[in-house]
């Protein structure tokens, strides 16, 4: 009986690219991760984009929580399971890492805040923020400055100013900077301190009015990353704090108004 001989073309060029792709997707898909990260109220927006791309280029996912920096120390305190932590400030990552709850030397700055006074009405927030003398307005919204940086940034703002006590009885205080600008965005509160990112679109102020708080008005709002002590064995959490130093992550965070 004649033997039939099987051959096998070559594949091309094309199809050759196909299966690297494959091969390259299966291989980042069975090395990929989960990292819960525990984010402040006032970088949700960046970090949304980060994580996008962050789970695009590697693979990873990562996780996010957000709210006030304060309540963020007292939940990683008492053992929630975040692996990194993007805080508000600098102090708070510092504090984290001195008593033993997060990889030492981890720590560093991603991103440098701007505080500015913002109202969802055109004209109504001048440049220089005469408005908090002059303005006829019931409510001034901030964050709690026991709890979030950008709350403590306006209120050190307003001693600044030393219109402090004169509009105490005004304030409206919310639990993060998020709630802070909602008092603002629903109309609850006519204007209010909150952080540029929040208003900011394209590289301006994306509607209303606001001013830009000089930063010698206030303590620098130098937020800091620290890998938690959880996240130490995981490749995810690693990946993620050297993303967040890269050229992308920069060029996103720089796109909201924070500086480094």
């Amino acid at each position: 009986m004649p033997c039939t001989l099987l051959t096998l073309s070559t594949p091309s060029p094309r199809a050759l690219r196909w299966l690297l792709g494959l091969c390259l997707c299966a291989l980042s898909s069975a090395g990929a991760g989960e990292v819960p990260v525990a984010v402040a109220a006032n970088f949700a927006a960046p970090m949304q984009k980060i994580a996008a791309v962050f789970e695009q280029d590697t693979g990873h996912k990562a996780v996010l929580s957000t709210g006030a920096t304060g309540k963020f120390y007292a939940q990683i305190r008492n053992g929630a399971p975040f692996q990194v932590f993007l805080a508000a400030d600098d102090a708070t990552p510092e504090r984290v890492e001195r008593e033993g709850l997060a990889v030492a030397g981890s720590r560093f700055t991603y991103a440098v805040g701007q505080l500015v006074l913002w109202s969802p009405r055109e004209n109504y927030v001048d440049s220089q923020g005469h408005v908090l003398r002059t303005g006829d307005f019931t409510h001034l919204s901030v964050a709690n400055p026991k709890l979030a940086p950008y709350g403590m940034a306006a209120v050190q703002t307003l001693e600044k100013l030393g219109l402090a006590d004169t509009l105490k009885p005004r304030l409206v205080t919310g639990e993060n900077i998020a709630q802070a600008y909602q008092f603002v965005a629903s109309g609850n509160a006519q204007l209010g301190f909150v952080a540029l990112s929040q208003v900011m679109e394209d590289g301006r102020i994306a509607k209303g009015s606001a001013w830009q708080v000089p930063a010698a008005m206030h303590g620098p709002i130098r937020q800091d990353a620290v890998l938690l002590a959880t996240g130490r064995d995981n490749a995810a959490a690693t990946a993620l704090m050297q993303y967040l130093r890269g050229d992308k992550a920069r060029a996103i965070i720089r796109s909201y108004g924070y500086g480094f």
